[in-house]
């Protein structure tokens, strides 16, 4: 079918006036829960920067190093705006595709060979070493069905793992983590376990209480914490009135950033060993996560976004800039992992995603609209090479809709919780709320599956060798946590709170003497609350 042909599906094309812009602004759900979130948070203003106070919720627990293979880190990174998939994987010598696309297509000799069927621009070549060694894959035509092109409801679907036609207020990535750390409330860890870099709070780690993740706004701001300990310096402010206030102001900031000191020591302890490529949106964020991930900070999942993807006008150069600084970023990002006395590309799996794709014909901006699915990219050391999914059929395009998409972006969540996170099948599916079947292969799985519940361990009870009718309850933590043992009746009900303390990391031992408590010899259940986990076993006294 020729592009004269093409006829826009109405609000999809600036031409389009309000309709287009209707798209754009949508008001969603999204945007509540971000302010909603700020506020329940605690927020204040220091001149024009926001500052969000992090009080204690249900998912900030610690992803930290719990050993052995359960390690693995994964960073999304965010193509904002809905990535061309078409234009970033090419089918090579496609007649379809260059008659739909007359001044946007690629040509071949413009393109590297990922095999004889598809390639990717140029701009991308970066990407070369990464495929060769078998470090990335493709993901053909990732969406769902029906597509929704408004930009902000279709994020909110995306990152909550919802059905189209349903509104969830919560993240996939957040509900794995309630489930994970359900005693954050009563021992909240001391390393986040989710970082975002970027302006907005993202629903994804937003879970029933609050956002999960820790949201730094700039590099700039991080470099801040991660130099001082402190978001806001105080040295410099006098003795005026003004001062004394704006240093109170400050200073509550800085107490309320729990994470500072964590930060800061991880920040010191990594060193960037290669040079990142400058004026590029991603390689910034992207060189702090290896450098944190290098200094042992414990966060175990990263977002990061790179804006502008919204290629309504003049698409060509500005989509392959884009897909330059993602290529470069990535690449230099795992050669940082890899440098000598690291080995860290094999614990890094990094996923690209965007809200959706965009349409298969160009339009009369020499631009692209709002589309269905588009093709995620993933990278990582051991992932090996190859192709899933199935790439968009454009032998009888509709003139106004796109090809549906070949893969449920839900069965990708599934293949990394199951298989690169490593937890079992009914927690995948609580997670994202009915079952998706993962896909095979995609990334190497964690044998046996580990889950993230190794912070904290309850090693259980025995006599006390000396001290008649008492007991010694021993527990462990790998982190440094608020710990709460409680004792309860065999219904559950809380009785006594043995431990209400901070302890450090390390094996604990509680000398338990019932009559010390006034409780009646019978079975009973205690209960220990540590690094945002919970474990109970039952003791007769």
């Amino acid at each position: 079918m020729k592009h004269n042909n093409y006829k826009q599906r109405f609000g999809a094309a600036l031409e389009h006036g309000a309709a287009h812009q209707r798209e754009h602004r949508l008001w969603s759900r999204r945007d509540f829960l971000s302010v909603a979130s700020m506020l329940g948070a605690g927020s204040l203003l220091l001149g024009n920067t926001a500052v969000r106070t992090f009080q204690p919720t249900p998912l900030l627990a610690a992803l930290a190093g719990a050993g052995g293979d359960n390690d693995r880190i994964l960073v999304l990174i965010r193509l904002d705006g809905g990535n061309d998939g078409l234009n970033t994987v090419i089918k090579r010598g496609s007649p379809e595709y260059y008659n739909l696309r007359p001044s946007l297509g690629i040509p071949d000799n413009q393109l590297w060979p990922l095999s004889t069927e598809y390639g990717m621009p140029l701009a991308t070549n970066a990407l070369q070493p990464l495929w060769a060694e078998g470090q990335m894959k493709v993901i053909f035509n990732v969406g769902y069905e029906p597509p929704n092109y408004s930009h902000f409801r279709s994020s909110d679907i995306i990152v909550s793992a919802s059905d189209p036609d349903a509104v969830d207020e919560t993240g996939w990535i957040g509900r794995y983590l309630d489930n994970e750390y359900a005693a954050f409330l009563e021992a909240p860890p001391s390393i986040p376990p989710a970082l975002q870099i970027g302006v907005q709070t993202n629903l994804l780690f937003k879970a029933d209480q609050a956002n999960m993740a820790l949201v730094v706004s700039s590099p700039q701001e991080f470099y801040q914490i991660a130099q001082t300990g402190q978001l806001y310096e105080t040295a410099s402010l006098g003795n005026t009135n003004r001062d004394i206030e704006l240093a109170y102001v400050r200073q509550t900031a800085n107490a309320a950033f729990r994470y500072a000191e964590r930060i800061q020591e991880a920040y010191g302890a990594g060193k960037n060993q290669v040079t990142y490529p400058g004026a590029n949106d991603l390689s910034k964020p992207m060189e702090i996560i290896a450098r944190v991930i290098k200094g042992n900070l414990g966060t175990r999942i990263f977002l990061v976004d790179i804006a502008d993807f919204d290629t309504h006008v003049n698409q060509a150069a500005n989509h392959l800039n884009l897909l330059n600084q993602v290529a470069t970023a990535v690449r230099t990002f795992y050669d940082d992992l890899a440098a000598p006395g690291n080995g860290l590309e094999n614990k890094v799996l990094t996923m690209t995603f965007s809200e959706f794709g965009r349409t298969i014909y160009e339009n009369g901006s020499r631009g692209t609209d709002h589309g269905a699915g588009t093709h995620s990219l993933l990278f990582g050391g051991g992932i090996g090479s190859g192709f899933m999914g199935q790439y968009q059929d454009l032998s009888n395009p509709d003139p106004v809709g796109d090809p549906p998409s070949s893969v449920d972006f839900r069965q990708v969540y599934a293949s990394i919780l199951q298989n690169w996170l490593g937890n079992p099948p009914e927690l995948v599916q609580y997670v994202l709320g009915k079952y998706f079947a993962p896909l095979n292969g995609l990334v190497p799985a964690i044998a046996p599956p580990a889950g993230d519940n190794g912070k904290c361990v309850l090693l259980g009870h025995n006599p006390h060798p000396v001290i008649a009718n008492a007991f010694e309850i021993k527990f462990a933590i790998t982190q440094g946590s608020a710990v709460r043992l409680h004792l309860l009746d065999p219904a559950g009900h809380l009785l006594r709170t043995l431990v209400s303390a901070y302890r450090p990391e390390g094996s604990h031992t509680f000398l338990f003497q019932p009559a010390e408590w006034y409780l009646s010899p019978g079975i009973y259940l205690y209960r220990l609350q540590a690094s945002g986990q919970v474990f109970q076993r039952e003791i007769q006294i």
